[in-house]
């Protein structure tokens, strides 16, 4: 299975015509972690105007909770889930917490500030995509090892480790749909077969 979420944990604040909006996104994997984690925000920020918020949850994005936390309705938890959707993200809660700076910014200008906020606390920390990738051991010579390097980010297969003893075994990740075709190129850039064996798989997060 593969599904995208958020490199890592984090925020993102802005001031909009003398409110402040911190946007603050956290990787979660059940709807408890997502709430717990709302609720850790409000007793922080207990100053603050609002504290709105949405979450997604689920390989196939089965849960999806948003909040307007007093917002008028539709201003802030539903745009704000709306930015999740449209990145494709999922096993993630976002909270937007609004100090309000004075200024009325209206309907509209309310569902810009939480989205906004949102869509850059999301460029800020970067999106990865999580997908269940084969693992394979290659056993090569040094002479052969010396473009494999070059090799690996051509056919664009991860290198996760190297031994380096009598001959160099190194093992990569790549997707299972594409170890045949790795194979092959593999046998046509050394003329022959080269040994390979698996040894399983791993859930590996690439960088978007």
């Amino acid at each position: 299975m593969t599904y995208f979420t958020i490199a890592s944990d984090g925020s993102y604040e802005e001031e909009i015509k003398k409110s402040r909006f911190i946007c603050y996104l956290k990787r979660i994997t059940t709807e408890e972690e997502g709430r717990a984690f709302i609720a850790t925000l409000k007793k922080q920020h207990h100053k603050a105007s609002h504290a709105c918020s949405a979450m997604i949850i689920g390989e196939n994005a089965d849960i999806k909770r948003s909040s307007d936390d007093g917002e008028p309705s539709g201003t802030a938890g539903v745009p704000m889930l709306t930015v999740l959707e449209k990145q494709e993200l999922t096993n993630v809660v976002a909270v937007v917490v609004r100090y309000f700076g004075g200024i009325k910014l209206g309907a509209g200008g309310l569902i810009r500030a939480y989205s906004g906020s949102l869509a850059a606390g999301i460029l800020a920390l970067g999106r990865v995509m999580v997908t269940q990738q084969e693992l394979l051991e290659l056993s090569l010579s040094y002479s052969q090892y010396q473009n494999f390097e070059s090799f690996a980010q051509q056919e664009e297969v991860t290198i996760l480790d190297q031994t380096f003893s009598q001959d160099v075994q190194v093992t990569i990740s790549l997707s299972p749909e594409r170890e045949a075709d790795f194979k092959q190129a593999l046998t046509e850039l050394y003329h022959g077969p080269i040994p390979i064996t698996s040894v399983g798989k791993k859930e590996v997060e690439i960088p978007l």
